[in-house]
């Protein structure tokens, strides 16, 4: 068995050819039982956690594991884990992969797979909600599926917008780099929005989002919390990338149903039911569309199962 740490990660993989690595995975056969996440007690006040994420096709077998500690001091991550992959023929483990970068790789690869099949052929700026360590993956994902012309970036501290900045743009010379100051304006001017933070308030909402929108909204697993209103999530065709994950976790789609606002049969479809054609994609060029996403295995297998090729 072979171990593959961070390094390894990034040198393997690349966009767009990942998110091509990703549609393929998607469109294809594969099972994804629902992600298991434990608070390990449930008595505290801190959220510490441990999850497994399985998922397994006709060639590997894949099971994530990842610990949450967001309290986590100076030098300690919030977030580390591991991806195990096994033969699917024989049950042989064949690698130990770093799971943290795999992480971040696959959610931005997802989060720019759903914008490709979803957003406006024409798109061509995007607001970044959140200046995490994921901010710059997600640039370079969505970047690598529309001509972007305008980014702009948001965040409850400006100097950590203009590091994200700072970071990514001597990569995109072409692109007009910005850093958003007020959120009902920057809403309403760009094509696609992605929303990757850690609130548990809502930050966008559907009177500031102009026809023909994408949204993507991915970063609360809350189910009692969210990122946009329900004003936005009644005005959007609306889809998942698990409908088994999202209807327990995903506080964007429960929160307006307990309202009694949408029902789960809204939910036009999966990630993978649009990759294999199966669920209606945009139907017009004034349409908003939002996605939601809270992670899912199969990513995880699709960015360890190309690491583990590069060798």
């Amino acid at each position: 068995m072979k171990i593959f740490e961070e390094d390894h990660v990034h040198a393997a993989l690349s966009y767009p050819a990942f998110i091509g690595s990703l549609r393929e995975a998607f469109a294809g056969d594969f099972t994804m039982p629902a992600r298991q996440v434990m608070k390990l007690d449930p008595n505290s006040e801190h959220h510490d956690a441990f999850a497994m994420l399985p998922s397994w096709n006709d060639e590997v077998i894949a099971l994530k594991a990842f610990t949450y500690f967001p309290e986590n001091p100076e030098p300690y991550r919030s977030l580390y884990s591991k991806i195990l992959v096994f033969d699917r023929r024989h049950g042989v483990p064949l690698a130990l992969v770093d799971g943290a970068s795999v992480t971040y790789w696959r959610t931005a690869g997802v989060s720019a797979l759903a914008a490709d099949v979803l957003a406006r052929k024409d798109a061509e700026s995007l607001l970044l909600l959140g200046t995490g360590r994921l901010a710059p993956y997600l640039i370079r994902a969505h970047a690598s599926v529309r001509p972007l012309k305008r980014i702009a970036v948001w965040g409850r501290r400006p100097e950590k917008a203009q590091e994200v900045v700072e970071t990514v743009k001597s990569e995109f010379p072409e692109i007009d780099f910005q850093v958003a100051s007020e959120l009902p304006t920057a809403c309403g001017e760009a094509d696609v929005i992605v929303s990757a933070t850690g609130s548990s308030e809502i930050l966008v909402r559907g009177a500031w989002v102009k026809p023909g929108t994408h949204t993507d909204f991915l970063g609360n697993h809350h189910a009692d919390k969210r990122e946009c209103d329900t004003e936005l999530v009644t005005r959007s065709r609306v889809y998942v990338d698990t409908r088994i994950n999202c209807f327990r976790e995903a506080g964007e789609i429960l929160v307006p149903i307990q309202e009694g606002a949408f029902s789960k049969d809204l939910v036009i479809g999966e990630l993978a039911e649009l990759c294999r054609g199966r669920a209606p994609g945009r139907q017009s060029d004034e349409e908003i569309t939002l996605f939601k996403s809270v992670g899912c295995a199969l990513g995880d297998l699709c960015g360890a199962l190309a690491v583990h090729r590069a060798g």
